[in-house]
C-alpha cells in the first residue's frame, strides 16, 4: 500500500529491508513500538489489508451455534462472515451475502427453519451446506445458463479447536496446526472445549484494538491500577514504603512462537495459596483475596470457588499445610463427585492457575480452577481510535446440567457499576487515556520493560510479519 506523504520514510533507511521504509512511527524496535502503530488510519487499514485477511482469527464460541440451523455472524473490518451449525458434529463459515444482489443472509444470530437459508429480499434459498435449493424465474438468469456453482455460498475457512471456531479468510491460508501448535497443550488441558458460558459482555471502547489488549499483556500495571489486588505494591505506588516482595517480580512469561504467549506465577498467586504479608487466619486471608477478583470481575473465580475453599476448615489441616495444595485437591475431588471436567493435573497446568494466555492476534484466555475469562479486542473498520471489548466467562459444568446458550450482552458505559464489575471498570478507566496519549506530538515511541512486557513486543513482531509479507 502507499504510505501518505506525512508519513514518508526517514532518509538514511534502507527500503530494501522489509519494513524500513515505514516511517519511524510504524516501527517496532527492540524495547518499543513507534506511536502510528495505534493512531495512524493507514496503519489500520494495512492491518486489515495484510493481518486480518489472512490470520487465523477466533470467529466465534460453539455455544453461540448449539444446535443444527443455528447461527451467528462475525464481522472484521468490512467483512461479514456466517458461521452456521450444519450437523451435530459440523460447522461452516459461509461469506455472509447473498450472490444475487448482495444482501447479509443472517443478522447478528438466530436460527435457520428447517435447514433453509432463504435471502430476506427476493427469497432465493440454500441448504444448510451452502447448496442453492431454489431461484425464483431462473431462467432469466446469464440467459438461462446459471450453475449452480455460480451461486452456492462461497465458503470461509474453518476449525473447531477447543470451543472455538477459528476462521481464516485467506484463500490459502497457513496451517492451523502451525498456527496453533504452540498453545495447543495449553488449550487442550485447560479443558476449554467443556467449558460453557455463564455471562458474555461487549462495550464499545475510545482507543486502538491493541492498546486495549496490552493492557492485558502483563502483571506490570496491577500495583497502580487494581491496588486492592497487591498490597506490597499499593504500599510502594501511593504510600510511603520504598520497596518489598512485589508479586510481578515472581511471574514468568513466555513469548512463544506464532505470536503467541503467556504469563503466571505459579506458587505466588492467591490460587496457589499465596497471600502477600498475611496476618490471623491464613485460610480466611486467601478466600478474601480470592473473593476480590470473584467480586471485581465475576468470572475466572466463583463463589462456589470460595465455599470449596473455606470448606477446608472441616478438615483440621495442621496450621503448616499448604492450602494451595489442599484447595486443589478439594476442587478435583468435588469435580469427580459431580463428573465435572477440569483441568489436567499436571504441574505445570496447575501453575497456570490464575495465570494468562496470549492467543494472537487479539485473544486472552484467563484459566482457573475449571473456569476461564476471555478477552477478545475487535479493531473499529474506519477508526484507529475505537475497538469493542469483549469479556465472556465459560466454566464447565456438572454431568446431567445442560449450559445455557450464549447470549450477548452490551454494555453501553465502560464506567457504569451495574455494567462491568470494578477489575474491567479500572482497566478501562486507563485504556481511552493510553490511547489520547499516544496522539501527544511529544511522544514518538513507547518503551517497554524487558521482562514484564515482553509480550507485547512479541506481539508487535509478529504483526510486522504479516504487515511486512
Amino acid at each position: 500500500m502507499s504510505v501518505p506523504a506525512s508519513c514518508a520514510p526517514i532518509a538514511g533507511q534502507d527500503a530494501s529491508v522489509p519494513g524500513q521504509d515505514w516511517p519511524r512511527r510504524w516501527q517496532s524496535f527492540a524495547q518499543g513500538v513507534g506511536v502510528g502503530r495505534y493512531t495512524d488510519p493507514a496503519f489500520l487499514k494495512l492491518e486489515f489489508e495484510k493481518l486480518w485477511s489472512r490470520v487465523w482469527q477466533v470467529a466465534a464460541r460453539v455455544d453461540e451455534i448449539p444446535e443444527p440451523g443455528d447461527y451467528t455472524t462475525y464481522r472484521i473490518g468490512k467483512q461479514s462472515v456466517l458461521l452456521l451449525r450444519v450437523t451435530a458434529d459440523s460447522v461452516k463459515a459461509y461469506y455472509n451475502f447473498c450472490p444475487h444482489r448482495g444482501t447479509t443472509l443472517g443478522e447478528g444470530s438466530g436460527h435457520f427453519e428447517n435447514g433453509r437459508i432463504i435471502c430476506p429480499f427476493h427469497g432465493w434459498r440454500w441448504s444448510l451446506a451452502g447448496n442453492i435449493q431454489m431461484i425464483l424465474e431462473r431462467h432469466e438468469f446469464k440467459n438461462g445458463e446459471l450453475r449452480d456453482a455460480d451461486v452456492q455460498l462461497r465458503e470461509v475457512h474453518s476449525v473447531l479447536f477447543a470451543g472455538f471456531v477459528f476462521i481464516n479468510l485467506d484463500e490459502q491460508p497457513q496451517s492451523f496446526d502451525a498456527f496453533i501448535a504452540p498453545l495447543r497443550r495449553y488449550l487442550e488441558d485447560f479443558a476449554l472445549e467443556q467449558m460453557h458460558p455463564i455471562w458474555w459482555k461487549k462495550a464499545p471502547v475510545p482507543a486502538n484494538w491493541k492498546v486495549a489488549q496490552e493492557a492485558f499483556y502483563e502483571a506490570y500495571h496491577v500495583s497502580a491500577t487494581h491496588p486492592q489486588l497487591e498490597k506490597v505494591g499499593r504500599e510502594i505506588v501511593y504510600g510511603e514504603r520504598e520497596d518489598g516482595d512485589v508479586f510481578y517480580r515472581n511471574i514468568r512469561y513466555d513469548a512463544l512462537a506464532q505470536g503467541h504467549g503467556r504469563f503466571f506465577g505459579g506458587e505466588k498467586t492467591p490460587i496457589g495459596g499465596h497471600v502477600q504479608e498475611p496476618s490471623g487466619d491464613r485460610l480466611q486471608a486467601m478466600a478474601e483475596r480470592m473473593n476480590l477478583t470473584a467480586e471485581g470481575l465475576g468470572a475466572m473465580i466463583t463463589r462456589d470457588d470460595i465455599q470449596l475453599l473455606l470448606s477446608l476448615r472441616d478438615k483440621n489441616l495442621p496450621p503448616d499445610a499448604n492450602l494451595g495444595a489442599e484447595y486443589v485437591k478439594v476442587q478435583y475431588e468435588t469435580a469427580a463427585r459431580q463428573q465435572r471436567p477440569m483441568p489436567r493435573p499436571d504441574p505445570e497446568i496447575l501453575a497456570m492457575w490464575g495465570g494468562v494466555i496470549v492467543l494472537f492476534p487479539n485473544v486472552l484466555i484467563l484459566p482457573q480452577a475449571g473456569n476461564a475469562a476471555i478477552y477478545r479486542v475487535l479493531p473499529d473498520a474506519d477508526d484507529p481510535d475505537r475497538c469493542t471489548f469483549e469479556i465472556i466467562s465459560v466454566k464447565t459444568y456438572p454431568a446431567g446440567v445442560q449450559p445455557p446458550r450464549a447470549s450477548l450482552q452490551l454494555a453501553t458505559d465502560i464506567h457504569d457499576p451495574e455494567q462491568l464489575g470494578l477489575i474491567p471498570r479500572q482497566d478501562m478507566s486507563n485504556i481511552p487515556r493510553i490511547q489520547e496519549g499516544l496522539h501527544s506530538q511529544g511522544m514518538k515511541q513507547t518503551y517497554l520493560a524487558a521482562k514484564q512486557e515482553r509480550l507485547i513486543l512479541n506481539m508487535h513482531q509478529r504483526l510486522d510479519v504479516y504487515l511486512q509479507g
